[in-house]
This record gives C-alpha cells, sequence and structure tokens, in this order.
C-alpha cells in the first residue's frame, strides 16, 4: 500500500510538473530534525534535504506547491554526538501559500513521508534498525517564503510529526519526527 501511495505521489507531482512547465523549481537546504515524543535524551542532528517542486496558481495572490524531497532527518544522541539516528525520507509536502506581501507567501500543509533508510550511526559503523521505526510519516508543515525577481527562493519551514514512527513492538512509546527547514530554491518561469 505505501509503495502505491509513493508511486500515485510522483505520478502526479511529475504530471504537475510538466503541466506547470512555467511553475516549477529545486530546492535543497538545511535540516534541523529531531524526535519527539517520548524520545527525550536526543538533540537535534544537522543534515540536509533536496528536490523539486511544482507550483498551481490558484489565484493572483493563492497558489498549491507539490514537493517531492529527499529528507535526511533523525537525532543524535544527549550524551554522545557520535550516536546518531538516520531517517532518510522520501517527503511529499503539498503546501498551500498565500501571498501576504510582494514575493512573500506564508505556507501551511501536510507532508507525507516514505522511509528509504533508518540507521543507527556511531563512529563510522552503521545497524539496520528496520524494526525499530516504521516506513511511513505524516505531519504538517507551517512556514514562510520569498521569491526574489528572477526566481530565487529562500524558505523556512517547520515540519510537525504528527504520526508516531514507533515501530509496532513499542506499544507504549510514541516517537515523532520534528524537522526545521532552510531552504534556498530557484522556480523556472
Amino acid at each position: 500500500m505505501k509503495k502505491i501511495l509513493l508511486s500515485a505521489a510522483i505520478a502526479v507531482f511529475g504530471i504537475g510538473a510538466v503541466q506547470a512547465q512555467d511553475n516549477f523549481g529545486l530546492k535543497g537546504g538545511v535540516n534541523f530534525a529531531d524526535l519527539g515524543g517520548d524520545e527525550n535524551d536526543v538533540e537535534t542532528l544537522t543534515a540536509f534535504h533536496i528536490g523539486g517542486f511544482a507550483q498551481f496558481e490558484i489565484s493572483d495572490t493563492f497558489m498549491i506547491q507539490p514537493e517531492l524531497l529527499y529528507s535526511s532527518q533523525g537525532a543524535q544522541s544527549e550524551e554522545d554526538s557520535e550516536l546518531k539516528f538516520r531517517l532518510n525520507y522520501i517527503n511529499v509536502p503539498i503546501m498551500a501559500k498565500l501571498l501576504v506581501a510582494d514575493g512573500l507567501s506564508a505556507e501551511i500543509g501536510p507532508q507525507f513521508g516514505f522511509a528509504v533508510s533508518k540507521k543507527l550511526t556511531y563512529d563510522g559503523d552503521s545497524e539496520d534498525l528496520e524494526d525499530i521505526f516504521k516506513s511511513f510519516d505524516y505531519g504538517v508543515g507551517l512556514g514562510a517564503s520569498y521569491e526574489f525577481s528572477g526566481g530565487l527562493m529562500l524558505s523556512l519551514r517547520y515540519n510537525l510529526g504528527l504520526a508516531n514512527i514507533a515501530g509496532d513492538e513499542f506499544e507504549d512509546i510514541r516517537i515523532s519526527n520534528n524537522v526545521g527547514q532552510i531552504s534556498i530554491g530557484y522556480t523556472f518561469n
């Protein structure tokens, strides 16, 4: 089922990018990720995201922006910064963007994530965490972006994880992905 959802999301994004030929772009940037919920002995992991987006203009002040991003997330141990939970996702945020001033937009929308790898790393070694974390994630993104004349874009976003990504064997534990993002991008017009 998750593979079907991911394939559908990629197809919708691909069709949208083709149809919105003058409103698509590329973006990338830095993630400040942590694991929320019952996981309180971890701190922020600095990582990255990269991908593309399409923009569908609904009116002069409102647009929908679906994205397809590779996002490195997780957290690092509070006691030993070499011990890291590295959770890598293909994320599909679908942002509603409201133009609030010339070039400045406020954005909010759901995000769906599909894990491509889940590892614990320490001092160059890694261990698979396939059973520790679930493969599907969802949450809500809230942020702002500014598009300069010429297509250069800067955005800030916070993705609040709503799904419990703790594996099924951990019934009494709640863990969620929380990620702050700073992105730079370019819109092809």
